[in-house]
């Protein structure tokens, strides 16, 4: 599937639509100040499988991720143009709670940052502080289960997070964010800060998480991307009349698809190495 500054110009059957739409974007823009830094995206994320961003940097990857759960919104001067519905719904009317939002839409970041807390808190302090009123033993082991790393620390889950191996910090990370029970987890790099040993786990994990919730995932490992991912949108820029870099989405394609016959010469040629 093609796309480019307006709605794809290609057969849309290419990418699995029997799959329901988490999220619809549609005419999206992002700027920074005056800046346009993203212009008019339009996708379609399924749920339950994980999306691959890929490109050079500064071509709107992690700006378009972070549109997703409106962290954008603490950036000054960032603004946002244009549809961005989940689940049916515009997450940029002005009568959507953000806060809300973000429980649903997890965030796990590009360098691990547990909290400075015991293990057991960095799971359990969300939850308290939302209101959870179930079983916070059975919930922190759940979660850290979930995240591949309970026979790990299940006997020092009273020791500091921030003690444990960066792979370690990273999975901690992720089971955080599925302790507030979210239905989608962004990543932003989150393997960029490992040592291969660590991001091939987190790898693994990813394949596991994706049973139960949409993965949405930035990353400059194109290798990376063509083992786990199921759809890979490529991101590219452009100069503006001003002379200045901006981000477009230029393909968004089955990843076997766009590593093997990609349907534009830009995203040949990044793939190819001709160029990022």
């Amino acid at each position: 599937m093609i796309y480019s500054n307006s709605r794809t110009q290609s057969d849309s059957s290419t990418i699995n639509q029997q799959d329901n739409t988490v999220f619809d974007v549609e005419g999206l823009k992002v700027y920074y100040g005056g800046f346009l830094a993203l212009l008019d995206v339009y996708i379609k994320i399924p749920e339950k499988q994980i999306i691959a961003f890929i490109g050079p940097s500064g071509c709107g990857k992690s700006t378009l991720l972070r549109c997703f759960n409106r962290m954008n919104d603490l950036i000054p001067g960032a603004k946002v143009e244009g549809r961005l519905n989940y689940r049916d719904r515009n997450i940029y009317d002005p009568k959507i709670n953000s806060v809300k939002l973000r429980r649903q839409v997890g965030m796990v970041f590009q360098r691990p940052n547990p909290f400075p807390k015991s293990i057991y808190e960095n799971i359990a302090f969300g939850p308290r502080a939302n209101g959870y009123k179930g079983n916070f033993d059975q919930l922190v082991e759940d979660s850290l289960r979930r995240a591949a790393i309970w026979d790990e620390v299940k006997d020092k889950l009273k020791e500091k997070g921030t003690a444990l191996s960066g792979g370690q910090q990273q999975r901690l990370c992720i089971a955080r964010a599925i302790a507030m029970k979210p239905d989608v987890l962004l990543m932003d790099e989150p393997c960029s800060a490992l040592d291969p040993i660590s991001s091939r786990q987190v790898e693994e994990l990813c394949l596991e998480l994706k049973q139960q919730y949409t993965i949405i995932m930035v990353t400059h490992n194109m290798q990376q991307a063509s083992r786990v991912a199921d759809l890979t949108a490529f991101f590219n820029t452009e100069i503006d009349e001003h002379g200045k870099r901006r981000g477009k989405l230029v393909e968004f394609s089955p990843t076997s698809q766009i590593f093997n016959s990609p349907q534009t010469k830009e995203a040949e040629d990044y793939i190819s190495g001709r160029f990022g």
